[in-house]
């Protein structure tokens, strides 16, 4: 079936668009022309045109960082852990439509446990209309880490070199990528701090090392400056939160680590929920309390001019971090005096890049998978547009807002992290 799609204009980062160019030509999954409307209607008269005036058609959104089978709770991994598989499976799935509604149309799962996310992956890659909306999904299984370690109750403990390459052999077949717990976090009581260190960077580059023998990159996660240190010596291709901190409200910086980074083409996974106003505000207070001088979000400005490769995600299913509102998410970044433009890089093309998928999704181009978003007026001028997309299409299948039901996450906590 042949649809074009026609607006006001079309936007897509970097690319080059014809003069005028308003409308793009979908052929079942796959973006087939981008062009003027009559141009395209002209060449396919027998095309079903769709039609939104003062609308841009641009690049789907993607999400960084999710988890598809935490629930938004203070403990957002017991349904994932004791619930039935039914209960993961649907949890799962409402996640999943909830990121499609806010103009998500991919998103990277980094940690999840029993295979529920690959398992809800292939089912979307098995049907040509799948059984309930959701975006493309990269899934990273169950994340690496130290008994006792941060989200050790998802499974993926492993402590030693040759533990850490069995889990990997193991997951291989089924993962899109590796998550390895380099440091602490906020969801695990008794194990090492938030801002400590979990494995050694000889432990973290047998990891690396590994998974590239199976043509995985690893995602890290680390908020203090010394696991963020060894994972830039392993190599490792994004580490999520990197906070660059020694404590609750304290920076611990090294410009030589960040210009490291930036040569490695290693990426920082921002994580920026949608209630990030509140934690700001909280650790904020701890910095006034404890006499820091301390800017929420200021790690991104710096490591941004040092050329490190910035990745904007939500957490979502941690403690109060909902899937459906990226657009809240990238008012931080408006915050830090991010432009639009560059924003709606970061949220598209470049996270494509960063991400290995650029010849699948993330521009408006001939040839990729038709991952799109109608809005009503023009983001460029007006982030606001992107709070509720007329039109998302994922895969060529093309959804309304009435066609993405609405999940009514609980939000009764927020966790004292950031980005």
């Amino acid at each position: 079936m042949l649809t074009i799609y026609e607006a006001d204009r079309v936007i897509s980062p970097g690319a080059e668009l014809a003069d005028g160019a308003d409308a793009v030509l979908v052929a079942g999954a796959c973006i087939e022309a981008v062009g003027r409307s009559a141009d395209l209607l002209a060449g396919h008269p027998a095309a079903d045109v769709r039609g939104f005036p003062g609308a841009s058609i641009m690049p789907g959104l993607i999400d960084s960082h999710v988890h598809l089978v935490a629930d938004t709770t203070t403990t957002p991994f017991t349904t994932a852990v004791s619930g039935t598989l039914h209960e993961v499976r649907a949890l799962a799935r409402r996640n999943a439509t909830a990121s499609l509604r806010s103009g998500v149309t991919t998103v990277r799962d980094l940690g999840d446990t029993r295979g529920i996310v690959a398992e809800l992956r292939d089912e979307r890659r098995d049907t040509a209309v799948p059984a309930s909306p959701r975006p493309r999904i990269l899934s990273a299984g169950m994340p690496l880490t130290i008994t006792g370690g941060h989200c050790w109750y998802l499974g993926g403990v492993a402590d030693t070199a040759d533990e850490l390459r069995t889990a990997i052999d193991r997951a291989a077949p089924t993962v899109d990528l590796i998550k390895v717990m380099a440091g602490g976090g906020y969801l695990t009581t008794g194990g090492p701090g938030v801002f400590d260190a979990q494995y050694s960077t000889d432990l973290l580059t047998a990891v690396v090392d590994h998974a590239a023998q199976h043509g995985l990159p690893v995602a890290a996660h680390a908020h203090g400056s010394e696991p963020i240190i060894r994972c830039i010596d392993a190599g490792v291709a994004t580490i999520e939160h990197c906070g660059w901190r020694s404590g609750p409200a304290r920076r611990n910086w090294d410009n030589d680590q960040a210009r490291a980074m930036a040569e490695r083409n290693i990426a920082a996974g921002t994580t920026t929920p949608a209630h990030w106003r509140t934690i700001a505000d909280m650790i904020t207070n701890t910095a006034t309390a404890t006499g820091e001088d301390y800017q929420f979000g200021a790690q991104i400005t710096w490591m941004d001019t040092h050329g490190v490769p910035i990745l904007i995600g939500t957490d979502a299913g941690t403690p109060q971090a909902v899937f459906d509102n990226l657009r809240t998410s990238a008012e931080l970044f408006e915050q830090l005096r991010f432009t639009p433009e560059r924003i709606i890089d970061l949220l598209t093309t470049h996270a494509a890049r960063q991400l290995g998928l650029a010849e699948k999704t993330g521009a408006v181009r001939p040839g990729l998978d038709a991952d799109l978003l109608i809005v009503n007026g023009d983001p460029r001028t007006d982030l606001d547009v992107l709070h509720r997309p007329e039109l998302v299409i994922a895969h060529g299948v093309a959804y309304t807002q009435d066609q993405l039901t609405d999940p009514t996450p609980d939000t009764s906590a927020v966790r004292n992290s950031e980005p």
